[in-house]
């Protein structure tokens, strides 16, 4: 079967590229998945230059993410032809991932695909959408209501930014996007953004301990300087989630919105979640949550396409999704 392979040549030193390699052989509890669709995610652009914070078992079969129909299954949970998918985990990181023919995976990563959706629309969310969707529920969950006021989006143009604000969209929120990419304000209005700041000024006017309040919520998929400078503004008992670190691993900030708001930050981590919360998320993706500006935020691809598409993830050019038909 053809497969997008990581292969490391010499030390600190990788090759990336289509490959035939063997069709996987199904071992106990385990299910083989005949690929539809996968899709491109940072974590899979790090992996195909060899990043050892996500892939250290070389060669590898990039690809975290994959949605298609059970080819062969040793467990009693699912039988060839049902329809599945698969993100997070360890697949495409130490595990070899979806950018193949086939992918070989244990029974207890696998989700039961809704049946409202397509298996291109569920790969356009992914673990991206996925990530989205465990964001905006954790302030619902919090009692953050559309009334309480705006939301912030940070990394707005990105994978998860794009559908964390077309999804507080959809369900009646306003959404305040920020993005370092003046070209694309017109698109986040597209997907529902009702106003538009730039990173620099966002970053710029706050350099106060504390700023005025003014969101209700962040959901933050960046980290570093924007997620300390968002905290400045959340009003009083609002909620920031965040779940990514393009800016910075790093967070500087005070304990006043803590401590003078009672602001709370959570953690988002859609990898290694309950696959019970999973499947709740994909159910609301599928059914209330299910946005109308996919093809905006889509662009399908082949496996032959994927090395450049790397390329623009990790010099941070790529806007949207990136889904992968197989």
């Amino acid at each position: 079967m053809r497969a997008f392979v990581v292969e490391k040549i010499a030390d600190k030193e990788f090759s990336a590229d289509i490959r035939e390699v063997s069709v996987p052989v199904c071992g106990e509890n385990e299910v083989v998945i005949k690929v539809t669709y996968s899709s491109l995610n940072y974590k899979d652009a790090l992996s195909s230059v060899g990043n050892p914070g996500v892939t250290r078992n070389f060669p590898h079969v990039t690809g975290i993410d994959v949605a298609g129909t059970v080819h062969e299954s040793t467990s009693s949970i699912f039988n060839p032809g049902e329809r599945v998918l698969v993100t997070g985990y360890d697949m495409g990181m130490n595990t070899d991932g979806g950018h193949c023919e086939y992918v070989k995976v244990p029974a207890a990563w696998v989700a039961r695909t809704p049946d409202a959706i397509t298996d291109k629309e569920i790969m356009t969310f992914g673990t991206a959408g996925l990530t989205a969707a465990l964001s905006v529920n954790e302030l619902i969950e919090n009692d953050v209501k559309p009334e309480d006021g705006e939301i912030l989006v940070t990394g707005a143009t990105g994978g998860v930014g794009s559908i964390a604000v077309s999804i507080l969209s959809k369900i009646g929120y306003s959404v305040v996007a920020i993005s370092g990419k003046a070209e694309r304000i017109d698109y986040l209005k597209e997907i529902g953004a009702s106003d538009v700041v730039l990173r620099n000024d966002f970053n710029e006017g706050a350099k106060k301990p504390m700023m005025g309040e003014k969101y209700a919520g962040v959901v933050d998929t960046v980290g570093g300087e924007v997620l300390a400078n968002a905290l400045k503004y959340i009003k009083y008992d609002g909620v920031a989630t965040c779940c990514g670190l393009t800016s910075s691993h790093e967070l500087n900030t005070n304990v006043f919105p803590f401590i003078l708001r009672g602001v709370r930050l959570i953690g988002i981590d859609s990898v290694e979640c309950k696959l019970e919360k999973k499947q709740a998320a994909w159910e609301k993706i599928a059914s209330k949550w299910k946005v109308d500006t996919l093809d905006s935020i889509t662009n399908e691809i082949l496996l032959d396409d994927i090395k450049k598409a790397y390329d623009l993830l990790l010099a941070g050019r790529a806007v949207g999704r990136y889904v992968v038909k197989i």
